[in-house]
C-alpha cells in the first residue's frame, strides 16, 4: 500500500556517464538536467510499464498529496503537476511545458514536447530531441517559426 519513488535531483556528478545525452551537472542539456524516475506501487502502478512524460522534481509533492488524497493548501500554491493520472495509466501523459533557468553560464531551457530551446553564453539553440539525443543539430535557422514562439513563450 506504499507509493515508493527512486529518483534524484539532477544529472551526473564529476566523472557522469549520461550516454547517449551530453551534458552533466550545472548543465541545462539534458544530461544534466534528464534523471529516470522508478515508481513501486503494486496496488495502483502496472508492474514493468514505462513512460514518456515529461515531469519534474517539483511534481512528486503534488502526486504524493494526490496520492493521499489530500488537497494543497490554497495559500501555498505548488509549482508540479500530480503523474498520478500518468502513474496509474502511463500512455496517457500530460503535455505540459517545462523551463529551467541557470545563473552558470547565462542558461535558459524549455521543453515543449519532443522539442527544446536552449540559451547560453554561446548563443541560442533549438533542438529536436525525437531525432537528436545528444543536442547537436541546431535548427534555430531552419525552425525559425517555432524558435520565435519558445521564445515568445519562455520570455517573463
Amino acid at each position: 500500500h506504499t507509493l515508493v519513488r527512486f529518483t534524484r535531483d539532477n544529472g551526473g556528478e564529476r566523472v557522469p556517464d549520461t550516454w547517449p545525452r551530453v551534458g552533466k551537472k550545472r548543465d541545462l542539456l539534458e544530461g544534466g538536467i534528464r534523471v529516470p524516475y522508478i515508481v513501486r506501487w503494486p496496488a495502483h502502478v502496472p508492474p514493468g510499464s514505462a513512460t514518456a512524460q515529461l515531469a519534474m522534481t517539483m511534481d512528486w509533492m503534488p502526486t504524493f498529496l494526490d496520492a493521499a488524497g489530500v488537497a494543497p493548501h490554497p495559500d501555498y500554491p505548488l509549482d508540479g503537476i500530480s503523474l498520478l493520472p500518468v502513474l496509474k495509466n502511463p500512455q496517457a501523459t500530460i503535455e505540459r511545458e517545462l523551463f529551467w533557468r541557470m545563473k552558470f553560464r547565462g542558461q535558459r531551457a524549455m521543453r515543449s514536447g519532443e522539442w527544446k530551446y536552449f540559451v547560453n553564453d554561446d548563443g541560442e539553440f533549438l533542438f529536436d530531441l525525437s531525432r537528436d539525443q545528444r543536442e547537436r543539430s541546431n535548427l534555430a535557422r531552419r525552425e525559425a517559426g517555432r524558435l520565435a514562439a519558445m521564445r515568445a513563450t519562455f520570455a517573463p
